[in-house]
């Protein structure tokens, strides 16, 4: 015995003790996370009422690669481009991960010459932001993308934009929310008369998208402070970016002296009076609020920008609410196609795209709330036997099963116990078991069971499959 335990330990030492084992620290990277079945579960249910939406709408798929030619990413973010992820030199192209689909989605349309497409595409994209990961803030992220790319008659794909996210966010049933509504060319327009220089129209812009976050005297204390704005221009500023209405808002401002006068605010208030129009016929102005404080911060919008925020209700539940804010956004953006082409040939588009992880963190935290038991699995019957010795007719049944086109599942025991085989399916959620027994094997038939209300029915082998799918599909 000493023996073989000295020739143990020696080969122990040679495969290296525990000591010289390098210690892995298992953790996902800063601002990313896994997903295990429960939460993909609710993951693919919010995906499928989405993308239904899109289709309901005429739209076609496509998908890019993940990394783009760093150039093709560069300078179309304005101030957000300090987060793009670059990655190292592979092979003599300088490259770096997507941080949105519609920058790709314009480069796509400029490099295969297309004119005119309504797509959807829903993939993930990258940003180095300080992640707030409650808050359904990653740097890596599913968006989901709708976009109309082509030369229409004004607002009308517009308002179906805005239409489209009011179906989504109605049918998830996420609470009450509001679609702010504005226009990049009433914003230009409204920095020009308040004396804002050209070269400040971005910067502070930035700063005014902030007023949903912190109040007026912070943002007008950046503009004057950091970004060097006159206080006169900021307090005019300031008399305009704290309105917010409906049509009656637009039609005062068509009538302001000094706006009225602009002609890009004078154009943009115009359209925006086609769209309210259009946005009444669909029946959905109740949640759409004109607003003049909302900027969106990427400097491709040129026309129309819209963003979907939910109202935070008070829930008998939860103590503290999740602060959730925007849950949607987009715009018009003429201008994006052209830089990609060689002749600057401009695509007018318009598109969404809806906020997937903070509409999962919503969801998420409300499953956890209420307790509700989410299935991980589709399976439909449990193929069971009763006693010893049945593992081959217990695979021959499930084989025809899987053959017609049913969810089926087996254990992987050559006799398991008939109590562990139905515990399994209160467990999973399985609605039925299959068993078969040495005397349902003379007489042609199967046990057909019904876990939720335990009755057990005697169904024909031949009629099994439809039996199955009478039951699974009510």
């Amino acid at each position: 015995i000493a023996k073989e335990v000295a020739k143990l330990l020696e080969m122990k030492a040679q495969l290296g003790g525990d000591e010289g084992k390098p210690k892995f620290v298992l953790k996902t990277p800063k601002g990313t996370r896994d997903y295990g079945p429960k939460q993909m579960a609710i993951r693919e249910r919010v995906f499928s009422a989405i993308i239904s939406c899109f289709k309901r709408h005429g739209a076609e798929v496509i998908d890019t690669p993940v990394f783009e030619l760093k150039e093709t990413l560069t300078g179309k973010y304005g101030e957000d481009s300090k987060l793009i992820y670059d990655l190292k030199d592979q092979g003599g192209e300088l490259l770096s991960l997507r941080y949105d689909l519609t920058v790709p989605f314009a480069r796509y349309l400029a490099m295969n010459k297309i004119t005119n497409i309504k797509r959807y595409h829903i993939a993930k994209v990258y940003r180095r932001d300080n992640p707030a990961m409650t808050r359904g803030r990653y740097r890596e992220f599913y968006q989901c993308d709708f976009d109309i790319a082509g030369q229409f008659d004004p607002m009308i794909p517009d308002a179906e934009c805005l239409k489209i996210v009011h179906e989504i966010l109605s049918d998830l049933q996420l609470g009450d929310f509001v679609i702010k509504v504005n226009d990049r060319r009433i914003l230009d327009g409204m920095f020009a008369v308040c004396g804002v220089p050209d070269s400040k129209f971005r910067t502070i812009c930035s700063s005014v998208d902030k007023l949903d976050k912190v109040p007026w005297e912070e943002v007008r204390s950046e503009m004057v402070g950091e970004k060097g704005l006159s206080p006169e221009a900021a307090d005019r500023v300031g008399e305009y970016v704290q309105l917010q209405g409906g049509l009656d808002l637009i039609e005062q401002l068509l009538q302001d002296p000094k706006l009225s006068q602009n002609k890009l605010a004078k154009e943009g208030l115009g359209d925006m009076k086609l769209l309210f129009e259009y946005l009444t016929l669909f029946g959905i102005t109740g949640k759409i609020s004109f607003d003049l404080s909302l900027a969106r911060g990427l400097d491709y919008y040129t026309g129309v920008i819209f963003e979907a925020v939910l109202l935070q209700q008070e829930n008998e539940h939860v103590e503290e609410l999740v602060g959730v804010g925007s849950v949607a956004g987009g715009g018009r953006y003429d201008g994006l196609v052209g830089m990609f082409d060689p002749k600057g040939r401009k695509v007018p588009c318009v598109g969404v795209s809806i906020g997937i992880e903070r509409i999962f963190s919503i969801l998420e935290q409300r499953l956890e709330a209420s307790e509700e038991k989410i299935r991980t699995t589709e399976t439909q019957v449990l193929v069971a036997s009763a006693q010893k010795k049945l593992l081959e007719e217990r695979l021959k049944l499930i084989s025809e099963l899987w053959d017609a086109g049913i969810k089926a599942e087996m254990l992987y025991k050559k006799n398991p116990k008939l109590l562990n085989q139905l515990q399994y399916c209160e467990d999973t959620g399985i609605p039925l078991v299959a068993i078969v027994g040495e005397q349902e094997l003379k007489d042609g038939v199967v046990k057909l069971r019904i876990v939720a209300t335990r009755e057990e029915v005697n169904i024909r082998r031949e009629s099994l499959v439809e039996e199955i799918r009478t039951r699974t599909s009510q």
